[in-house]
């Protein structure tokens, strides 16, 4: 009709994009069947792997794809890798989740958080937090940390501060074990917070962050070594000068030394 296509579409009443598209009727039939009918029975014989190893085998057996195609037909055929629901450990308490501590070693609070060296190996950190005095009591860096570790950690410190009332901590394996459990009968009540409630040792948690965010992220460890150097320098920093407005803008040690409720 020597009319342009807009014209067309404004006399007839039509939306463009109906024009740019042919219809179901004269589509062809989907180039990708075949393909998809192999990533099925791929999927059905290896429910265990996903679209990566697919692609690798889809190449080895002659499929001339790449591995964004196997993905995009991955993901629209609902393919997926079952996952494995992870058992949660659920330690034992010995007493009831405290309130706050009124008093200093009332509750001692223990986490761990990781970083790593250069080399790529992992440096795992222990911290042992007092909930009243907000003081770091003491811990570990090492390469790995078993629960007879932090059991000679929290002995060490109890010759100098004697036991606290109550150990505060999470599900994690070092703490919900056998070993924690028979060092701590009828010495120190076991608190162990609800599995994934992370708040509930927020004393803990709220150093952990500050070591991270002022220690951790802006330092390199070349070693193990420097970085025990490095954390203890900053941890003695804490303790020693870092002022916190809930101590009325003392250091946790400053306070703990004047502290006469006990």
């Amino acid at each position: 009709m020597g009319v342009s296509e807009r014209f067309a579409c404004r006399v007839t009443g039509q939306n463009r994009t109906t024009q740019r598209r042919p219809p179901a009727a004269t589509t062809p039939e989907d180039p990708d069947a075949g393909l998809r009918t192999w990533l099925r029975g791929w999927a059905k014989t290896h429910p265990r792997r996903g679209f990566r190893p697919a692609y690798h085998d889809a190449r080895a057996e002659g499929w001339c794809v790449n591995h964004k195609k196997i993905q995009r037909l991955w993901r629209e055929e609902g393919l997926r890798v079952p996952q494995r629901r992870r058992r949660k450990r659920s330690g034992t308490s010995t007493v009831p989740i405290t309130p706050p501590a009124d008093k200093p070693d009332a509750v001692w609070a223990v986490d761990f958080q990781f970083d790593s060296t250069t080399d790529g190996r992992p440096v795992k950190i222990a911290s042992i937090v007092d909930e009243h005095t907000r003081e770091c009591l003491g811990g570990l860096v090492a390469r790995s940390i078993t629960g007879d570790d932090l059991i000679d950690e929290l002995d060490r410190i109890a010759l100098t501060r004697g036991y606290p009332a109550v150990l505060r901590c999470d599900n994690g394996p070092e703490l919900a074990c056998d070993a924690m459990a028979d060092w701590a009968r009828e010495r120190v009540g076991l608190a162990f917070i609800p599995p994934g409630e992370p708040w509930r040792n927020g004393y803990v948690e709220s150093f952990n962050s500050r070591i991270r965010d002022e220690c951790l992220n802006i330092n390199i460890f070349w070693s193990l070594a420097h970085a025990k150097v490095v954390i203890s320098d900053w941890k003695e920093d804490y303790n020693h000068r870092r002022r916190h407005s809930s101590l009325g803008y003392q250091a946790p040690a400053v306070y703990a030394a004047a502290c006469t409720h006990r």
